[in-house]
């Protein structure tokens, strides 16, 4: 037991580093854009995830009420650029990965604290384990870059006319997402370093005469 300490760690920080991955999935907030025409777009900014398109317009709604109008990626759209859809299938391998890690680290553990000395089988889980978390926090780090690295260059998205997006904006800014994932692909590849590390306790009897 004395032995997996750090494979405990990997799983808690697998945990939470797979929960924020789940979550920067989820968010809207990976760009925001700054619209100078507030005529649609009434608060001027608008939010671009990887799964839709967001903005606030108080256009069809009743005097000093706003509404929240998202448009939802289809696959038909060749304008959305490459990195919003590899986002989209990274994001998801990395889901699965974090799980099977999990998974793993649990069996390891469990091999672990109950006492059993099937020293190949929990190298196993341990082994499988790392490389999954390892693989996930790439997964990750992949789509993060890349759309971190197109808010910097603010490039431009050809939406489709009937998103009333313009196609770039007069300026933007990483959203929340993206600092979530950065924080979830150092926790998920710690994880990763953390279970491949495990070594099995030898233990030796010494026979008194």
């Amino acid at each position: 037991v004395r032995t997996s300490h750090l494979q405990v760690a990997a799983f808690l920080l697998g945990t939470v580093g797979w929960i924020l991955c789940t979550v920067s999935m989820g968010l809207v907030e990976w760009r925001v854009w700054h619209i100078d025409n507030t005529t649609i777009i009434s608060s001027g900014i608008a939010w671009v995830g990887i799964w839709k398109v967001c903005f606030i317009s108080y256009l069809h709604v009743s005097p000093g009420y706003k509404e929240e109008f998202c448009h939802k990626f289809s696959g038909y759209d060749s304008s959305i650029p490459h990195e919003i859809y590899a986002a989209q299938g990274l994001l998801l391998i990395a889901m699965f990965l974090g799980l099977l890690g999990l998974a793993a680290t649990v069996f390891g553990l469990r091999h672990v604290y109950m006492g059993m000395t099937r020293k190949a089988l929990t190298t196993r889980f341990f082994l499988v384990g790392g490389c999954s978390y390892a693989c996930a926090g790439l997964c990750v780090l992949i789509p993060v870059s890349w759309n971190f690295y197109s808010v910097t260059h603010n490039q431009s998205i050809a939406f489709p006319p009937s998103y009333y997006m313009p196609s770039s904006p007069a300026a933007q800014e990483a959203g929340a997402a993206i600092p979530i994932g950065i924080v979830a692909v150092i926790l998920l590849l710690l994880s990763g370093t953390f279970s491949l590390s495990y070594r099995f306790s030898v233990t030796t009897n010494a026979i008194v005469n």
